[in-house]
């Protein structure tokens, strides 16, 4: 059978991802308008930041891609099967990009990837590295998925968003990448991409060594990282009523509101 095929001209192929899938009538729209956005956040002073969920990695003695510099002839062992240890689980890292400063804040959570988690995630930003390089900003724009923890659909992040807002005092506009386009989200390219090279050929042996790794990560025009353990429980399933979402000071913008919104800070106490 084999030699048939080849006869005809056949071989053996992996798959190429070439297919997206439908396209939003929008999508190119929706990119324009997360640009002007950003333009004019940017220009006014005020943070914009890229935020996202990396590939959840194995904690333990696994395999890594990539090779890193060892004494000749004494490679790093690790185990043959990549079954999860129990005992250390899944590292969650979820990125926050400031796209003005080129700096990133990554929090590698433990329990589950929630909506919780990933506004704990931009709190943790804000208070270690953000309130700091804008200390007299009143507002923050968000840029995110469709999808995962940071879905334009979760009622759980719009009223995690409004607790942060009333917090902080900012007035919190998010922006949503249209859906099937999350690699053109900065957070990506911009810091995770770097980090994947970071510890390229490189174990991921406990919580500490990816925390240790990821802010080591650094680029020659300029990124810098930071990093911290997230040891906090985010159970799954958390449901929110309709009367708490009414509560949430949710301005939807004329253009796609679903993906587009503000959150006024102090409203809901009004």
């Amino acid at each position: 059978m084999a030699a048939l095929l080849a006869e005809l001209d056949y071989s053996l192929q992996a798959n190429v991802k070439t297919t997206e899938g439908d396209q939003h009538p929008d999508r190119d729209a929706q990119f324009r308008y997360i640009n002007r956005q950003s333009r004019e956040f940017l220009q006014k002073g005020l943070p914009v930041i890229s935020v996202d969920t990396k590939k959840k990695e194995l904690v333990g003695p696994f395999a890594q891609a990539g090779r890193a510099w060892r004494p000749r002839g004494r490679p790093e062992a690790v185990r043959i099967h990549d079954f999860v240890d129990p005992r250390l689980g899944r590292a969650i890292p979820y990125g926050v990009y400031d796209v003005g400063r080129d700096v990133g804040w990554v929090s590698v959570g433990r329990d589950h990837d929630t909506a919780s988690f990933a506004v704990e995630s931009i709190r943790r930003w804000w208070r270690r590295m953000g309130q700091a390089r804008y200390p007299e900003t009143s507002a923050l724009l968000i840029c995110a998925d469709s999808g995962g923890s940071n879905g334009y659909r979760l009622r759980l992040w719009k009223v995690e968003l409004n607790r942060f807002a009333q917090e902080t005092g900012l007035r919190v506009t998010v922006c949503h990448f249209p859906p099937g386009t999350s690699k053109w989200n900065k957070v990506e390219h911009s810091l995770f991409s770097h980090i994947t090279m970071n510890w390229r050929g490189r174990p991921l042996i406990s919580y500490d060594v990816i925390v240790k790794l990821i802010a080591s990560t650094s680029t020659r025009s300029g990124l810098r990282v930071k990093a911290g353990l997230d040891r906090g429980r985010y159970p799954e399933g958390v449901k929110v009523m309709d009367s708490e979402l009414q509560k949430v000071p949710l301005m939807p913008h004329p253009f796609h509101g679903e993906w587009n919104y503000t959150i006024e800070p102090f409203m809901s106490h009004m």
